[in-house]
């Protein structure tokens, strides 16, 4: 009798053991068969991930799948937001998944889906909360990186030693010297640099919102990366065979009406009507120079359109992107109010202006058209 208490508790603590080890763990470490993904329309890494986990739920048709675009759907934003501060993550990024209890944030082809399916299949990782994948397909904002700043003061200043442009200033400046007054060159010149930089960031404000409007696509990188090719073998062109064929630069039926203007400020009654004739001046004169000047600030806007950032930091970086493109005519108006000399910009010089233009131009359109991996530096940023 006792033998059989004995064989019945033992079979007893047998059965018991063994849902504690089976059934109770499926209830306490339920695997999660939902996923949702943060992204946003025109990151590569984004489709990538969206691929994956279409072709994911063929295989596991038990698991739903929910997309949110952090652009465009404002709760899906502070959703988001909440998120990051939850999960104390010091640099958010998308895409970014939330499985079960875990927030993976990043793209990696070979680490997310096995990451993502470990969890799916109730083996999680060592212990829930978010993982930052190593991998450059993060549109973090990371202080220790100066990818995107570094960006934009260089393609800037490139910008700025723009032959077009440079050549306008230089011969307002040869106007102004010989008034010998140096409070009038540093005013109206500086008013000068001043609009034009001003209608400068209006022209590139109207191409981002322009790429942040439609979305960045890789037909799109593609297309803009070809015309950034063309512009620059145009330039480079230039410097070889400057005056024979197609040339991007001034044309030279538009040149005696940018004197007649230049020569208004000079002849202006009144600091105040010399002011206004400048403005207009250099309003026209950006205008003119559309085609001259459109690459690079074409193809900048376009990989600042790419980034996930908030609206004000797009606009600072145009603005930072201006301080440097005007820097070489501060310098320039700087040196002509200490001298009250200026030195025209010779044929020689354009060249090489033009051949750096058209190198910079031809380097960047081949990586936004074939190698766009080339610019994921960028994405990190102050």
């Amino acid at each position: 009798m006792v033998l059989s208490i004995l064989r019945a508790t033992t079979s007893l603590a047998r059965a018991s053991l063994l849902i504690l080890i089976t059934v109770i763990p499926q209830f306490v470490f339920a695997a999660p068969n939902t996923i949702e993904m943060w992204g946003r329309q025109g990151c590569p890494y984004c489709a990538e991930a969206k691929d994956y986990l279409a072709e994911l739920q063929t295989r596991r048709p038990q698991t739903r799948v929910i997309y949110y675009d952090v652009v465009r759907d404002s709760a899906a934003r502070e959703r988001f937001v909440m998120l990051n501060a939850a999960h104390q993550v010091t640099r958010p990024g998308v895409p970014a998944f939330l499985v079960g209890d875990h927030y993976l944030i990043g793209w990696s082809a070979t680490e997310t889906p096995r990451e993502i399916e470990a969890i799916l299949a109730g083996k999680p990782l060592a212990s829930a909360g978010h993982t930052q994948l190593p991998n450059p397909a993060l549109s973090e904002i990371d202080p220790a990186r100066l990818g995107l700043p570094l960006f934009t003061a260089t393609i800037g200043l490139l910008d700025g030693f723009n032959p077009c442009a440079m050549w306008v200033l230089v011969f307002v400046l040869s106007l102004l010297v010989n008034l010998k007054d140096r409070s009038k060159v540093l005013l109206i010149g500086g008013t000068f640099i001043l609009t034009s930089g001003i209608v400068y960031f209006a022209f590139m404000a109207a191409w981002l919102n322009v790429f942040l409007l439609v979305g960045v696509s890789r037909v799109t990188q593609i297309i803009l990366g070809m015309i950034a090719m063309a512009i620059g073998v145009f330039n480079v062109k230039d410097y070889f065979a400057l005056g024979y064929g197609v040339s991007l630069s001034i044309p030279e039926s538009a040149k005696p009406a940018i004197y007649i203007r230049a020569r208004q400020v000079l002849r202006a009654e009144s600091i105040g009507a010399a002011l206004g004739a400048v403005i207009v001046l250099a309003v026209m004169v950006n205008m003119v120079e559309f085609l001259c000047t459109s690459g690079l600030p074409a193809v900048y806007t376009q990989v600042l359109a790419s980034r996930n950032l908030p609206a004000w930091q797009y606009y600072a970086y145009l603005a930072l992107y201006n301080v440097f493109y005007m820097l070489d005519d501060a310098l320039l108006l700087a040196a002509a109010v200490a001298t009250l000399r200026i030195t025209k910009l010779q044929e020689r010089g354009g060249r090489v202006l033009k051949l750096i233009s058209g190198v910079v131009m031809l380097l960047l359109g081949f990586a936004l058209a074939v190698r766009p991996d080339w610019l994921e530096w960028t994405r990190f940023g102050l």
